[in-house]
Protein backbone atom coordinates (compact mmCIF):
# COMPACT_ATOMS: atom_id res chain seq x y z
CA UNK A 1 0.00 0.00 0.00
CA UNK A 2 0.96 3.24 -0.79
CA UNK A 3 0.98 5.49 2.49
CA UNK A 4 1.49 9.21 0.92
CA UNK A 5 1.93 10.55 4.67
CA UNK A 6 4.92 8.34 5.90
CA UNK A 7 8.18 9.58 4.46
CA UNK A 8 11.37 10.94 5.19
CA UNK A 9 9.89 14.40 6.27
CA UNK A 10 7.95 12.38 8.78
CA UNK A 11 10.28 11.07 10.47
CA UNK A 12 12.52 14.08 10.46
CA UNK A 13 10.25 15.38 12.02
CA UNK A 14 10.04 12.93 15.10
CA UNK A 15 13.60 12.80 15.40
CA UNK A 16 13.23 16.64 15.54
CA UNK A 17 10.88 16.49 18.39
CA UNK A 18 12.73 13.84 20.39
CA UNK A 19 15.67 16.56 20.55
CA UNK A 20 13.79 19.33 21.66
CA UNK A 21 12.07 17.44 24.45
CA UNK A 22 15.55 16.47 25.43
CA UNK A 23 16.48 19.99 25.87
CA UNK A 24 14.18 20.62 28.61
CA UNK A 25 16.32 19.04 30.36
CA UNK A 26 14.15 16.57 32.40
CA UNK A 27 16.23 13.66 33.28
CA UNK A 28 16.84 10.82 35.69
CA UNK A 29 19.84 8.27 36.02
CA UNK A 30 19.92 5.74 38.96
CA UNK A 31 22.80 4.25 40.41
CA UNK A 32 22.16 1.10 39.42
CA UNK A 33 19.57 -0.91 37.79
CA UNK A 34 19.30 -4.07 39.79
CA UNK A 35 19.55 -5.31 43.16
CA UNK A 36 19.56 -9.05 44.62
CA UNK A 37 19.39 -8.74 48.83
CA UNK A 38 17.91 -10.38 51.63
CA UNK A 39 14.67 -10.56 53.30
CA UNK A 40 14.20 -8.76 56.59
CA UNK A 41 17.54 -6.80 55.40
CA UNK A 42 17.73 -3.05 54.62
CA UNK A 43 18.12 -1.74 51.07
CA UNK A 44 19.24 1.69 49.36
CA UNK A 45 18.51 3.12 45.98
CA UNK A 46 19.46 6.36 44.40
CA UNK A 47 19.36 8.53 41.41
CA UNK A 48 20.30 11.49 40.54
CA UNK A 49 18.21 13.70 38.25
CA UNK A 50 18.03 17.36 36.20
CA UNK A 51 15.24 20.01 35.53
CA UNK A 52 15.48 22.88 34.29
CA UNK A 53 16.40 25.50 36.46
CA UNK A 54 14.00 27.96 38.51
CA UNK A 55 11.63 24.62 38.76
CA UNK A 56 10.36 23.35 42.18
CA UNK A 57 9.75 19.84 42.13
CA UNK A 58 7.61 17.13 43.97
CA UNK A 59 9.55 13.87 44.03
CA UNK A 60 9.07 10.27 44.81
CA UNK A 61 9.09 6.49 44.27
CA UNK A 62 6.64 4.30 43.08
CA UNK A 63 5.79 0.50 41.92
CA UNK A 64 2.48 1.01 41.61
CA UNK A 65 -0.46 3.06 39.58
CA UNK A 66 -4.15 3.96 41.38
CA UNK A 67 -6.92 3.31 39.22
CA UNK A 68 -6.66 6.20 36.80
CA UNK A 69 -2.94 5.43 36.32
CA UNK A 70 -1.80 7.62 38.50
CA UNK A 71 1.96 6.87 40.11
CA UNK A 72 1.14 5.88 43.80
CA UNK A 73 4.32 6.80 46.49
CA UNK A 74 6.06 4.42 48.42
CA UNK A 75 5.47 6.78 51.10
CA UNK A 76 1.55 6.27 50.88
CA UNK A 77 1.18 2.89 49.70
CA UNK A 78 0.04 0.57 53.00
CA UNK A 79 2.43 -2.47 52.04
CA UNK A 80 5.18 -0.35 52.74
CA UNK A 81 3.56 1.52 56.21
CA UNK A 82 6.62 2.38 58.60
CA UNK A 83 9.25 0.70 56.28
CA UNK A 84 10.38 3.61 53.77
CA UNK A 85 12.42 6.99 53.91
CA UNK A 86 12.76 9.19 51.17
CA UNK A 87 15.94 11.46 51.18
CA UNK A 88 17.15 14.18 49.08
CA UNK A 89 21.00 14.68 48.49
CA UNK A 90 23.27 17.08 47.25
CA UNK A 91 23.46 17.91 43.43
CA UNK A 92 19.81 16.90 42.84
CA UNK A 93 20.36 13.46 44.61
CA UNK A 94 18.22 11.38 46.10
CA UNK A 95 18.10 8.01 47.89
CA UNK A 96 14.88 5.43 49.20
CA UNK A 97 15.48 3.38 51.66
CA UNK A 98 13.46 0.36 52.42
CA UNK A 99 13.76 -1.41 55.98
CA UNK A 100 12.37 -5.23 56.85
CA UNK A 101 12.42 -6.28 53.42
CA UNK A 102 9.58 -8.67 51.96
CA UNK A 103 9.83 -10.95 49.49
CA UNK A 104 6.81 -9.37 48.43
CA UNK A 105 8.47 -6.21 47.57
CA UNK A 106 10.61 -7.56 44.71
CA UNK A 107 9.27 -4.86 41.72
CA UNK A 108 10.75 -2.59 39.32
CA UNK A 109 11.17 0.69 41.66
CA UNK A 110 10.80 4.47 39.52
CA UNK A 111 11.68 7.88 40.26
CA UNK A 112 9.21 10.35 39.71
CA UNK A 113 9.28 14.62 39.72
CA UNK A 114 6.73 17.03 38.98
CA UNK A 115 6.95 20.57 38.72
CA UNK A 116 5.30 22.63 41.43
CA UNK A 117 1.84 23.99 39.01
CA UNK A 118 1.91 19.53 37.98
CA UNK A 119 2.28 20.86 34.22
CA UNK A 120 5.10 18.37 33.98
CA UNK A 121 5.98 15.42 35.02
CA UNK A 122 9.01 12.98 34.28
CA UNK A 123 9.41 9.29 35.24
CA UNK A 124 12.47 8.11 35.49
CA UNK A 125 13.18 4.85 33.25
CA UNK A 126 13.73 2.08 33.50
CA UNK A 127 14.09 2.63 37.56
CA UNK A 128 15.56 -0.30 39.57
CA UNK A 129 15.07 -3.70 39.52
CA UNK A 130 14.96 -5.28 43.35
CA UNK A 131 15.13 -8.90 44.14
CA UNK A 132 14.25 -9.53 47.54
CA UNK A 133 15.27 -13.67 48.29
CA UNK A 134 15.67 -15.82 51.32
CA UNK A 135 18.05 -18.45 52.06
CA UNK A 136 17.57 -22.56 51.86
CA UNK A 137 19.75 -25.15 52.15
CA UNK A 138 20.53 -27.76 49.68
CA UNK A 139 22.38 -30.91 50.16
CA UNK A 140 23.33 -33.62 48.07
CA UNK A 141 25.41 -36.76 48.49
CA UNK A 142 25.86 -39.30 50.99
CA UNK A 143 26.26 -39.40 54.79
CA UNK A 144 30.27 -39.26 54.46
CA UNK A 145 30.59 -36.99 51.30
CA UNK A 146 27.37 -34.13 51.67
CA UNK A 147 27.74 -30.49 49.84
CA UNK A 148 25.89 -28.07 50.74
CA UNK A 149 24.39 -25.18 48.85
CA UNK A 150 23.34 -21.81 50.67
CA UNK A 151 20.10 -21.44 47.71
CA UNK A 152 18.68 -17.90 46.62
CA UNK A 153 16.84 -17.00 44.11
CA UNK A 154 18.70 -14.06 42.68
CA UNK A 155 22.24 -13.96 42.65
CA UNK A 156 22.92 -11.48 45.47
CA UNK A 157 24.69 -7.84 44.56
CA UNK A 158 26.92 -8.05 47.38
CA UNK A 159 29.77 -10.51 47.80
CA UNK A 160 28.58 -11.70 50.92
CA UNK A 161 30.36 -14.65 53.89
CA UNK A 162 28.74 -17.69 53.71
CA UNK A 163 28.30 -19.04 57.79
CA UNK A 164 27.51 -22.37 58.05
CA UNK A 165 25.66 -24.03 61.49
CA UNK A 166 25.34 -27.48 61.87
CA UNK A 167 22.44 -28.26 64.76
CA UNK A 168 23.06 -25.11 65.71
CA UNK A 169 26.97 -24.82 66.02
CA UNK A 170 29.01 -22.66 63.74
CA UNK A 171 30.81 -24.95 61.09
CA UNK A 172 32.65 -22.61 58.67
CA UNK A 173 32.29 -19.75 56.56
CA UNK A 174 33.58 -18.39 53.66
CA UNK A 175 32.95 -16.35 50.24
CA UNK A 176 31.77 -19.77 48.56
CA UNK A 177 27.89 -20.66 48.75
CA UNK A 178 29.15 -24.55 49.17
CA UNK A 179 30.63 -25.74 51.89
CA UNK A 180 31.28 -29.65 51.93
CA UNK A 181 31.16 -31.53 55.53
CA UNK A 182 33.49 -34.15 55.40
CA UNK A 183 32.22 -35.54 58.69
CA UNK A 184 29.90 -38.65 58.29
CA UNK A 185 26.17 -37.56 59.67
CA UNK A 186 22.49 -38.92 60.46
CA UNK A 187 19.30 -37.88 59.61
CA UNK A 188 19.03 -35.85 62.58
CA UNK A 189 21.39 -33.40 62.17
CA UNK A 190 20.61 -30.06 60.81
CA UNK A 191 22.23 -27.74 59.20
CA UNK A 192 21.63 -24.21 58.34
CA UNK A 193 23.43 -21.32 56.84
CA UNK A 194 23.38 -17.32 56.77
CA UNK A 195 25.33 -14.31 55.74
CA UNK A 196 27.50 -12.42 57.51
CA UNK A 197 26.92 -8.45 58.05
Amino acid sequence: ANWPWLNSDTIALCDCVSVVLGQYGWSVTYTTQSICTLKRSTVELSCSYTYPSGTVTTTFWFTKKDAGGNPVSLSDDPDYKGRVTYRKDKENGHTLTITDLRETDSATYKFRFTDQAGKWRYTGDPGVTLSVTGLQVKVTGGHQDKTLTCSTTCTLTDNPTYIWYKNGQHLDEGTSPQYKDPVSSNYEDSYSCAIKG
